[in-house]
């Protein structure tokens, strides 16, 4: 694919096309000259194609109506070669057995780019251990590396990107304030306030924002475990609550606990960096994820069902992701009491998940369950209302 022959800001690649990659791609691609590497083949043709790999409407918009220098490919030579900043957004699942993100594809990322091109500018925005950034430059003796956090939702990752609440810059340089520069200028709202801080504390900010917010989520979850035990209206309950303004009448839909990429895994590495440090919230937050499971389950088990059909894997309505969703975890907790699960997922091509078979038909899932757990409320559950069994009290996510 020829690039556009115009004057660009800068010349950028990125490592990884999933939410992160992809989003940060297609911004920076409206002012900037973009390489995308991504090491499978099929994702970066859809790219070239102008097709979203990932579910997100406005990414798939902005691929086929907006004029963009960007370039998918799998050479990370011709993708890092003339970069002045490569965007590190590889996956950094979190590890239980160690207790930390596995953090290999990007040190490979960062090794790769030292070899090809010692001169680029190495960006990390995967989510890292607090520290990381620090012991990377070190491992690697270079200074040419600053970690800037993402702050983006589940398919609606580059309307984030365009709308972002702050840029947060973990080092003040001249790289880093020309970085920020961009990420301003290719934004929609171009007053965003930045903040510059050290790579360290930057770190903090990511994984501090996460975990607050699954504590917001694990709040309300609380309030409605204890409302749907004593028969109390949880609606009426949060409409109260959240009156105050200084608490607010947002991010208080219950549901079945938090999940996702990034929640899990954030509020777990934050409590291992917690490991030496006195700390009661933090290591809740994650417990009480767990404990909002057993409650589901056990609210399921009292329809006394003889089989219970999962209505979508996902989360969030308008995502293709469940990756640690909760309802895997209240699928395994009623699985071991010998409830027999059916799932109807239209994001699955595999007929069994987890040992559950995927029901294709949803006419014949809806009749085959006794009880049907979503959670998030679908138009096309309304005739089959009274085997439903959610928390989505507001119909949002």
């Amino acid at each position: 694919m020829k690039r556009l022959a115009k004057r660009y800001l800068a010349k950028i690649a990125v490592a990884g096309a999933g939410y992160v990659g992809l989003a940060n791609a297609v911004l920076l691609a409206t002012r900037c000259d973009v390489r995308l590497l991504d090491i499978v083949k099929e994702k970066a043709a859809m790219i070239n194609d102008r097709k979203s790999p990932v579910v997100d409407d406005l990414i798939e918009e902005y691929l086929r109506t907006k004029v963009l220098s960007l370039e998918a490919t799998t050479d990370s030579s011709y993708a890092y070669e003339d970069a002045e900043f490569v965007i590190v957004a590889t996956p950094t699942n979190y590890d239980p057995e160690k207790g930390y993100f596995n953090t290999r594809s990007v040190e490979a990322v960062i090794a790769t780019v030292l070899a090809v091109n010692p001169l680029a500018t190495i960006v990390i925005r995967s989510t890292v251990p607090v520290g990381y950034t620090a012991k990377v430059k070190a491992m690697f003796e270079t200074d040419k590396i600053f970690f800037c956090p993402e702050f983006l939702r589940e398919g609606k990752a580059l309307f984030d990107n365009l709308h972002p609440s702050r840029i947060v810059v973990g080092e003040d340089s001249a790289e880093s304030r020309r970085f920020a520069g961009l990420l301003r200028d290719c934004s929609l709202d171009r007053r965003v306030p930045v903040i510059y801080a050290g790579s360290t504390e930057a770190e903090a900010v990511k994984l501090f924002s996460n975990t607050y917010l699954a504590l917001r989520i694990a709040f309300f979850n609380e309030m409605d475990t204890y409302a749907e035990i004593r028969d109390l209206s949880t609606r009426q309950i949060i409409e109260g609550v959240c009156a105050d303004p200084r608490i607010g009448d947002h991010y208080n839909n219950p549901s079945f606990g938090y999940g996702g990429y990034c929640l899990p895994k954030d509020t777990q590495q934050l409590r291992a960096n917690y490991s030496e440090i006195p700390n009661d919230i933090v290591s809740a937050i994650v417990e009480s994820n767990s404990t909002r499971k057993d409650h589901i389950a056990s609210m399921i088990l009292k329809r006394k069902p003889r089989s219970v059909g999962v209505y979508r894997l996902t989360m969030k309505k308008d995502s293709d992701n469940f990756r640690y969703s909760s309802v895997q975890g209240i699928m395994k907790r009623l699985k071991a009491k010998g409830i027999p699960v059916y799932i109807y997922e239209p994001g699955l091509s595999e007929r069994e998940f987890f040992g559950s078979e995927v029901v294709e038909d949803l006419a014949r899932f809806k009749e085959m369950c006794d009880v049907i757990v979503s959670n998030r409320i679908a138009p096309e559950l309304e005739d089959v209302k009274e085997k439903l069994y959610t928390r989505d009290l507001f119909c949002r996510d």
